[in-house]
């Protein structure tokens, strides 16, 4: 077993039958005996002591409470206790910084209780600072992965983007040439397929990061059912070719109560939820989209035939890097596209969830809270100004 280090407590006494006395009493820490003020300064460095007793009749070559004032500025003595013990000049001393005052006329017995006390509350001190310690060292290595974590995302995404995005111009192009044979336009629709999937990967982890991080600003404006239906058009633009083998319908109530919403954030929402629809139905499948009120939020909805969540899955389905264990493709996704969705509708103050039934469908829908009566006269008011 390792060697327990006793409490140290250093008595300043011209007598050291005072130490001596405490000792008896103490049985649980070392009690040392200092005659001098060089030794009291001498030992207190060696060791600082947990408690320190200063007895009034102490002979040091400064006053008491000047003594006592040099020992409460040392960084090192900043959790050490200090017990003034005399008939006079208890008043200096307690000015000075003394923790607790005790005649000298007292037993032992019950200075020894004092003291006790003192050592124990000074444990648990030192127990706490020690564990605030190593919380924040953990603090530090974790907000130090966290910044490494976010230049490497960043670093990734922004030096990927632009070269995907001109390798799918350049399958466009050559997919649109009618030279091309029909097996060879074939071949080259997967690749567009997969570098769209590969671009929005990478885009909706750096936005995954940066909402995660605070550090996505959210641009709203008042939006109603005009603007709403846009929305969701420009977002099917987003997904990609394959949407068009799929049976899409879409239903935007007229005249909603507006929602302020940032658009493109909105419709980033809508991409993701169309392209995880898509790849979870297989071609003529049909994939319903509506938009309603609902008391007094508005309520989006997006309903699939395919193949459905296993309810396992469903509890983190919206975490980043968790995705369905039953799929219709071979392709590995990192969860993020919903991750996405579920941190950008609670930025807008809104919730998202699923429904699903294996081999039935899934039906996924998000709420977020109309604009109040004073927020639609402050854009009303920006509008005519």
């Amino acid at each position: 077993m390792a060697n327990v280090v006793k409490p140290a407590v250093l008595v300043a006494a011209t007598n050291s039958a005072r130490a001596a006395a405490l000792s008896s009493h103490l049985l649980q820490a070392d009690v040392v005996h200092v005659g001098d003020g060089e030794s009291l300064l001498r030992e207190s460095h060696l060791r600082p002591p947990d408690v320190l007793v200063l007895y009034t009749d102490f002979q040091a070559a400064v006053p008491l409470g000047e003594l006592m004032g040099i020992l409460r500025s040392r960084e090192d003595l900043s959790t050490t206790r200090f017990v003034a013990v005399g008939t006079q000049g208890l008043g200096a001393l307690l000015s000075a910084g003394a923790d607790a005052l005790m005649s000298d006329g007292a037993a032992p017995e019950a200075l020894a209780f004092l003291i006790g006390n003192m050592l124990r509350r000074t444990r648990e001190q030192r127990e706490l600072q020690e564990k605030n310690a190593s919380l924040l060292k953990k603090l530090d290595a974790w907000e130090h992965e966290e910044r490494v974590r976010d230049q490497l995302v960043h670093m990734l995404v922004h030096d990927l983007k632009n070269p995907i995005a001109a390798v799918l111009g350049l399958l466009e192009i050559v997919e649109d040439d009618e030279r091309l044979p029909k097996d060879m336009k074939e071949l080259v629709h997967l690749s567009r397929e997969e570098t769209q999937h590969l671009l929005h990967l990478s885009v909706n982890m750096l936005d995954v990061r940066k909402i995660q991080a605070g550090k996505m600003n959210l641009d709203f404006e008042l939006m109603f059912s005009p603007m709403l239906r846009e929305v969701i058009d420009l977002a099917q633009n987003d997904v990609g070719a394959g949407l068009r083998e799929r049976r899409l319908t879409i239903e935007v109530s007229p005249n909603l109560s507006p929602v302020r919403a940032d658009p493109d954030i909105l419709r980033r929402i809508f991409a993701n939820l169309l392209s995880n629809a898509m790849k979870h139905t297989t071609a003529g499948g049909h994939i319903d989209v509506a938009v309603m009120q609902v008391g007094e939020d508005l309520q989006f909805s997006m309903r699939d035939d395919g193949e459905g969540i296993p309810a396992e899955d469903i509890p983190n389905l919206f975490a980043a890097f968790e995705q369905s264990r039953l799929t219709l493709h071979g392709r590995f996704d990192t969860g993020m596209g919903l991750a996405f969705c579920k941190l950008a509708v609670e930025g807008h103050g809104g919730r998202i969830w699923v429904e699903s039934v294996r081999g039935q469908g899934s039906l996924f829908t998000f709420v977020l809270p109309l604009a109040r009566d004073e927020e639609d006269d402050d854009d009303f008011a920006e509008l005519v100004s």
